[in-house]
């Protein structure tokens, strides 16, 4: 046997381990990694270990490496600050992939609200959050541990509750009472400022500055209420494994605990919260389509002993429903090609680009290696 992890070590050492078994008791639960935290445990299930951690050995603290933070203030009056603004923004994404926004519009009051809603949601008596938990990822509404809690690979510390805003909305009805207001309020503001931005990536790609949006990369809008609860071994399991996102971008909003790392020439950097920002990042069919004029990169969140953190990430993808019997196709843009610039991927259809990402999980490894020609 080739062992590849702690997980199959510890298997391969102690027969007696059912992980299905444990797994489906977490599951069956309905409560949880919250349910854990409040049932008083002080070791963490075995099927969280991730194995070795290079948390602190790959890690900088060196202040001169930080995600560049881009002020949108004056964007839509003054010109001069826009092509400024535009020239930040396209060296971000082709050298970080990340960058952090300020005066975005969104006032700070609604983006704490936000938190609080989503915290309060979090916080609920179990039997109440109960009512929401499922796996069934058609639904508008949803409460969750782990996506791919049963793909064998090492579960991560942390609750979702998600929503879906577009082209399918929710209905009002179908969120609960305690975050319904922020969430709607919430959902149309990142909604607004997504189409901004996919403005301004598409100046800065030397486009017309609704080329993205034409292109459909906003259509589809998803909403995810992360928790992160106190862990009492941190040491052992990550909040989010090592990934890159599979959509066209990410807008998330944290709170001030931190946490959250990007790979940055093969060092994790944090990413410091700043109150009052949203941090966007490119993702993969992002990368896709601008040729790798714009990266994809891999980000991380650190466990912690203290919390819990919050953060809501807003996901931008084209929807994976098929129009008119065809899912949309997406490949290189034919602008941005040259013979000195050639496609580096193949021309895939959403539907197709989805399904090997959730079949391959949160694996450490980009989603793009197989479109590539």
């Amino acid at each position: 046997m080739v062992v590849k992890n702690t997980n199959q070590l510890e298997e391969a050492t102690d027969s007696t381990y059912d992980r299905k078994a444990e797994v489906k008791a977490f599951d069956d639960s309905r409560a949880g990694v919250n349910g854990l935290v409040e049932s008083g445990v002080s070791k963490i299930p075995r099927f969280f270990h991730a194995g070795k951690l290079d948390i602190g050995e790959n890690s900088t603290c060196d202040s001169k490496l930080s995600v560049p933070i881009v002020d949108l203030k004056d964007i839509h009056n003054n010109p001069a600050q826009r092509v400024d603004v535009i020239h930040q923004i396209r060296s971000a994404c082709h050298e970080w992939g990340f960058f952090q926004v300020i005066n975005h519009e969104i006032p700070i009051t609604v983006l704490d609200e936000m938190i609080d809603g989503i915290r309060s949601f979090h916080e609920q008596d179990a039997d109440v959050r109960k009512e929401f938990y499922t796996r069934d990822l058609k639904k508008k509404v949803m409460y969750y541990s782990n996506v791919h809690l049963f793909s064998g690979q090492a579960a991560n510390w942390r609750d979702t509750f998600g929503f879906a805003v577009a082209p399918h909305p929710f209905k009002p009805e179908e969120v609960p009472p305690i975050c319904r207001d922020i969430v709607i309020e919430y959902s149309q503001k990142i909604k607004e400022l997504g189409f901004t931005i996919f403005e301004l990536l598409s100046e800065a790609l030397g486009l017309n500055s609704s080329y993205l949006k034409e292109l459909n990369c906003a259509e589809g809008l998803f909403i995810l209420g992360h928790c992160y609860p106190p862990c009492p071994e941190p040491e052992l399991t990550m909040g989010t494994t090592k990934h890159t996102d599979s959509n066209f971008m990410t807008l998330l909003l944290q709170d001030q605990l931190g946490g959250l790392q990007v790979l940055h020439k093969d060092k994790w950097v944090n990413v410091p919260p700043v109150h009052g920002a949203l941090v966007v990042n490119v993702g993969d069919l992002l990368q896709l389509i601008t040729n790798d004029n714009f990266v994809s990169v891999y980000h991380r969140v650190l466990s912690h002993n203290i919390g819990p953190r919050i953060s809501v990430a807003s996901f931008f993808v084209n929807s994976p429903d098929p129009i008119e019997g065809k899912s949309k196709v997406y490949g290189p843009i034919k602008e941005l090609l040259s013979e000195e610039n050639p496609p580096i991927y193949k021309d895939i259809t959403i539907e197709d680009f989805l399904a090997h990402y959730y079949a391959k999980g949160l694996d450490g490894n980009s989603s793009l290696q197989p479109f590539k020609l």
